[in-house]
């Protein structure tokens, strides 16, 4: 059986989409580090965007083929001085030929020679290729929010599938009567008249009488050339995409920034909050995000200090979620927002306080929550994780896990969420 398929791909003006899928295929590296820059770089709300990636221009050369003439030939080299006949002429030194133009500046500049934009889409591809993420939810992921179509009234222009007979015929007949009233007013009087003057017993002056029928014809004939149905009177039901309704959510990031947790596992653990990010912006239309970093103390702060500042010293966790507590009921009261949790932590405490951290947990914070991750970003086990896999053993909406390298966040994260993919 035969079958023919068909790219209906939209393409930008004088743009190939094969050769550009090659291009990316064929720079994969440099623009996988592109990435990996941004991302080290970017904000979580800013994930979704393009790049612009610079390649140097040794990397895009391309082979190239030359045709000598071959055969014997004499040339005459005007104003030569150093050279008679059966002399070889030495090729230029330096093996270039011209005068060297394809020499690079030993200053370093123009190596960036050309710029490649990548889109929205290319840029989220790459991204969870190095997450290991499969092609069906990487799909899911990337694309755009849902809209659904609702009915806005009628318009006067559409496609003959939405034409809407009724209120089509009903704009006709009214502008019928609008149009042809006066005419049949006095086509009405007319006629009254014509019939007074045959009714008489004189029968009328015949030239009066063929006054009346001309005057009938003319308004008759105007009439008739009312259309029954005008394009004017055409309409369409017409229909506008909305965001789908959906209620507000909250995702809370805790992370321990203390000396432990070095710039390797802070990648780590931002790459798991991207993905839950990206994860409710499939599920909620508005989402706050709030950032708690803590070593023997927990503060609130920005997404730069969240992920880039380092502090020396202990670490007791149960500061951060005493203070995500605070926050949820100061400002995400349960009935009107969605709250999740996600802490990110190499699994070091102070002995004595995880204890406590199962209680909060376990009274104060999951009571809140929809949802509440734990990812330890390190192998060893500690007692932090001690009490966590007991919890997590009765607690529904509470679950731990380990990552030590970038192909481990996306099975983990999917492990994770498996449970909410169906109610989220």
């Amino acid at each position: 059986m035969f079958q023919q398929i068909i790219d209906r791909r939209l393409a930008g003006k004088n743009k190939s989409i094969g050769n550009r899928e090659r291009f990316l295929r064929r720079h994969k590296e440099q623009i996988r580090e592109a990435v990996k820059r941004a991302v080290d770089g970017r904000g979580i709300r800013d994930m979704a965007q393009g790049e612009d990636i610079h390649i140097p221009r040794r990397d895009i050369a391309e082979p190239v083929f030359g045709h000598g003439q071959g055969g014997k030939r004499e040339m005459v080299h005007p104003g030569n001085q150093d050279y008679v006949r059966g002399d070889r002429i030495e090729r230029p030194k330096g093996g270039g030929g011209g005068s060297g133009g394809g020499q690079a500046s030993d200053s370093g500049e123009g190596e960036d020679d050309f710029v490649f934009h990548l889109t929205k889409e290319e840029f989220m591809q790459v991204f969870f290729d190095d997450l290991a993420l499969p092609n069906l939810a990487r799909t899911t992921l990337a694309e755009t929010p849902e809209f659904k179509t609702h009915r806005a009234g009628f318009s006067s222009d559409g496609t003959p599938n939405n034409l809407h007979v009724v209120r089509s015929m009903r704009g006709a007949i009214g502008r019928r009567i609008a149009l042809g009233s006066e005419a049949r007013r006095e086509l009405a009087e007319l006629e009254a008249e014509l019939g007074e003057l045959q009714a008489s017993p004189t029968g009328g002056h015949p030239a009066e009488i063929a006054r009346l029928q001309a005057a009938i014809e003319v308004l008759r004939a105007r009439i008739g050339r009312i259309p029954y149905l005008d394009p004017i009177d055409l309409r369409y039901r017409s229909r506008v995409r909305v965001p789908v309704p959906t209620a507000k959510a909250v995702m809370f990031c805790l992370m321990d920034v203390s000396g432990s947790m070095d710039e390797s596992r802070k990648d780590l653990a931002k790459r798991f909050f991207i993905l839950l990010y990206l994860f409710l912006t499939r599920h909620y239309e508005r989402i706050d995000i709030v950032f708690i970093r803590h070593h023997t103390q927990a503060q609130e702060v920005d997404e730069q200090n969240f992920f880039h500042s380092t502090e020396t010293g202990g670490t007791v966790v149960s500061s951060a979620l005493v203070l995500m507590e605070e926050i949820a009921r100061a400002r995400y009261p349960t009935s009107e927002w969605n709250i999740y949790g996600a802490q990110a932590s190499d699994g070091d405490n102070w002995h004595h306080d995880s204890g406590r951290c199962r209680e909060l947990l376990a009274n104060n914070i999951l009571p809140l929550c929809r949802y509440f991750a734990y990812v330890q970003v390190a192998e060893e086990e500690q007692n932090l994780w001690d009490e966590y896999s007991a919890l997590a053993a009765d607690a529904k909406s509470f679950a731990i896990r380990k990552v030590t390298e970038a192909s481990q966040i996306y099975p983990v994260f999917r492990e994770l969420f498996k449970k909410e993919g169906a109610t989220a």
